[in-house]
């Protein structure tokens, strides 16, 4: 059985990546610098830590401090990240640059990559990667 869940029109689903971190306020900051990301909504715990909604165009992810004892583990912790944040936009050197500006580390430049799609990555400040491209013309995409 699929993971499908019946809305009005029928079935549907989506999937809103958690990012872990550390220093979630300051990563909610962060991410409405670099990508220009709207803050939907935010609950803070009395202790400070930060579980945050957040929103790229009609992007959605969830932004939150890392709690190791419920197994959400930050890259920072972990000293690696298991996955990379796909971000699709218009214009990727602008969006890369101005991550970059913002506080990421570049990882490697935006360029025409040979599988069809101009790409580049950045790190974040808090350990995520984030690679920000669109597919060239005639460049193949998930759906095609």
């Amino acid at each position: 059985m699929g993971a499908e869940t019946a809305g009005a029109g029928g079935p549907t689903a989506r999937i809103m990546p958690v990012l872990s971190v550390r220093r979630g306020a300051e990563a909610v900051e962060f991410y409405k610098r670099a990508f220009g990301a709207d803050e939907v909504m935010r609950m803070t715990a009395p202790d400070g830590a930060v579980v945050a909604e957040l929103r790229i165009g009609g992007a959605s992810f969830m932004v939150a401090d890392e709690s190791p004892e419920n197994g959400n583990h930050s890259p920072e912790g972990l000293g690696a990240t298991t996955v990379r944040v796909a971000l699709v936009v218009a214009d990727p050197h602008a969006v890369a640059d101005r991550a970059v500006a913002a506080g990421a580390r570049l990882v490697y430049p935006v360029a025409d990559q040979d599988y069809g799609w101009r790409l580049g990555r950045v790190a974040d400040p808090y350990g995520h990667h984030w690679e920000i491209g669109r597919p060239l013309d005639g460049g193949h995409t998930a759906q095609g």
